[in-house]
This record gives C-alpha cells, sequence and structure tokens, in this order.
C-alpha cells in the first residue's frame, strides 16, 4: 500500500460548502474496494445502464440532502483504508465529491471510485469539479454496466467492459487482492437489512427482490456500520 498526502488541501470555490443527496453510506465494508473502506452511494444518475444492481438510487430526487462536511466529519471518526464513491453516478456530485476525496488524501486514505462514464469522457468533461475529483482518485473502475458481460474473474468490477486505472502508487496492479472473489455483505443492523457488494449470479432474486430501507433526513439514521449491535 503507498503513502498519501496528510498536508490539508485549500478549499476550492466550486466545493465549499457543497451539499449533494446520498442514498446510503456503509461506514466499514471490504465489499466496495481494497480493505476495509468508508463508502458513500449517491443519490442520482444521468445513465440508465439496463440490469443496473441500484436502480433506486437512479432518481435524482430521492435519497437525503446532506451536507459534505457532514460526511467528512463522520467519515474521519471511521478506521478504514479508504473512500469508495459509488452511486447513482459520483460525477454528477462531482462537487460533494471532491470535499469527500480531498478529506481521504488528507487522513492518508485512498479515494476509489466507481462510474459508468469513461475514462475519456470524464476528461473531456468541462466542468472543473470533475477534473479535480478524477485528479483526486487513486482507483477508478471506467465504464457502463453491461449485463450480458459479467466480469468472473477481477474483483470489485461488474462487467468485463469496465475497466481498473490505477492512478496512483497507492495499490500496484499485482495485488493479489484483486483476483480474489467478489463478495456480497448482508447485515442486520436495528432490525434493518442492509445487503451491499457484488452480487453472483445465483444471488440475483435475493438482489432484486430485496428492498433497501428509506432514507431519513437524519445524516446517522442511514449509516450502516460492519459492527454487530452489542
Amino acid at each position: 500500500m503507498g503513502t498519501m498526502t496528510t498536508t490539508p488541501l485549500p478549499p476550492t470555490a466550486t466545493t465549499t460548502g457543497a451539499t449533494a443527496r446520498i442514498a446510503q453510506i456503509v461506514r466499514e465494508t471490504e465489499a466496495e474496494g481494497p480493505g476495509r473502506r468508508y463508502a458513500v452511494w449517491f443519490q442520482g444518475c444521468p445513465l440508465r445502464c439496463p440490469g443496473c444492481c441500484n436502480p433506486e438510487f437512479l432518481k435524482f430526487g430521492g435519497g437525503t440532502e446532506t451536507t459534505a462536511a457532514e460526511i467528512v466529519a463522520d467519515f474521519r471518526k471511521a478506521e478504514v483504508e479508504g473512500l469508495s464513491l459509488l452511486g447513482g453516478e459520483p460525477f454528477a456530485h462531482a462537487d460533494a465529491g471532491v470535499v469527500l476525496a480531498r478529506a481521504a488524501w488528507e487522513q492518508g486514505c485512498s479515494v476509489m471510485i466507481y462510474s459508468g462514464y469513461t475514462l475519456a469522457e470524464l476528461r473531456a468533461n468541462p466542468d472543473p469539479a470533475v477534473q479535480e475529483l478524477l485528479g483526486l482518485t487513486d482507483v477508478l473502475v471506467d465504464g457502463p454496466y453491461e449485463r450480458e458481460q459479467p466480469e468472473t474473474k477481477r474483483r470489485w468490477v461488474g462487467s468485463r467492459n469496465q475497466q481498473v486505472h490505477l492512478f496512483t502508487e497507492f495499490y500496484a496492479d499485482d495485488d493479489p487482492r484483486w483476483t480474489l472473489p467478489n463478495t456480497l455483505e448482508i447485515r442486520l443492523h436495528d432490525g434493518e437489512l442492509s445487503i451491499n457488494g457484488f452480487p453472483a449470479r445465483a444471488a440475483s432474486s435475493l438482489w432484486k427482490g430485496w428492498r433497501r430501507k428509506p432514507t431519513r433526513a437524519s445524516l446517522a439514521l442511514p449509516l450502516v456500520s460492519d459492527r454487530s449491535p452489542s
């Protein structure tokens, strides 16, 4: 594992006071990237990939409106090696994504992003926040999900057309964790069921038949922890 800067980065005008609609947060997961990670699912995606695992996260009107500062404050309490941004489409919420990614860098944590856009499309995007977020990314899994090309050999990748881009030395391309089987995490927390990860085809009925708990106004309520309640 590489090392990251711990020097605070100055805020930018485009991201100061950023807010976003959040579908779900999992404070500690090993199913959304290398090691233990703090995962944030943004609510809203302009893409409509057939067979998307998170169809309820596509509409922009759902989720809970949350300030990036609130999420950063909670992230700083987590004992994780990285931040994963998912969705929805993270780059459709780039202002808030920049705030979260900069906080991760300041703590020496890695930033991994799952995007339905290709790297070429992201680099061509004129939005300064998109370019800044891309510059703060250690690992990018890019490209639309293709349900007819399910990935069976690479971990943390949904379909064979998607590419894994390592932009920094935080992770090596020969890290054996990239080739381990994908995992599906199921938790029962305070009487509520939470599922995240990459379901096997045999588990598709479980995945598609399950309805996520509704999001609520308080930041603390949508968060799900790996740790079982005492």
